[in-house]
């Protein structure tokens, strides 16, 4: 079994390599989605990554209970989480404990009998955002990924379409 973190910049191609990845490894691979389609461009956006799989896919939505997605996946293919920053962001919104959350997904991380490939986005590279609910989002997303990372076999940064072995 493994646990495999693979975070980058927006629009690096974290997700398409997580998808190569999970493809390697045996059984029907399954996709447990935190994405939900607000508006028009999440819509497009989410239409775009279900055009990129093919029938062999399992989707499994999941915006703000992954570790009940997790214990209904375990034992079948490899799963991929995409992502966990929208997973974050939909317990922001929602008003769950997002510490205790991510608190529960670690300890869920270590039980899982199948590998789990988990997308994130790196968000504290760049400037300090200028109101507090973005630095609060970033801020959390950082201690989430740390966390993560620790339970994690594998973590890779992907820039530029690139994957790089951190872990």
């Amino acid at each position: 079994m493994a646990v495999i973190l693979i975070t980058g910049g927006a629009r690096s191609g974290k997700s398409l390599h997580a998808e190569t990845r999970v493809l390697a490894l045996p059984g029907r691979p399954v996709y447990i989605a935190t994405a939900e389609a607000h508006d028009a461009e999440m819509t497009a956006r989410i239409a775009a990554h279900r055009a990129r799989r093919d029938a062999r896919w399992l989707d499994h939505p999941a915006p703000l209970d992954l570790v009940e997605a997790l214990a209904q996946t375990d034992g079948h293919g490899a799963r991929l989480v995409d992502c966990l920053t929208l997973w974050l962001s939909n317990l922001m919104f929602a008003g769950r404990d997002w510490r205790n959350e991510s608190v529960r997904l670690c300890e869920a991380l270590a039980e899982q009998a199948t590998p789990v490939i988990l997308v994130t986005n790196e968000v504290g590279m760049g400037i300090v955002p200028e109101n507090a609910l973005a630095r609060a989002f970033r801020d959390a997303a950082g201690s989430l990924n740390q966390a993560v990372a620790r339970v994690a076999d594998e973590v890779e940064f992907v820039v530029a379409g690139l994957p790089m072995k951190v872990k």
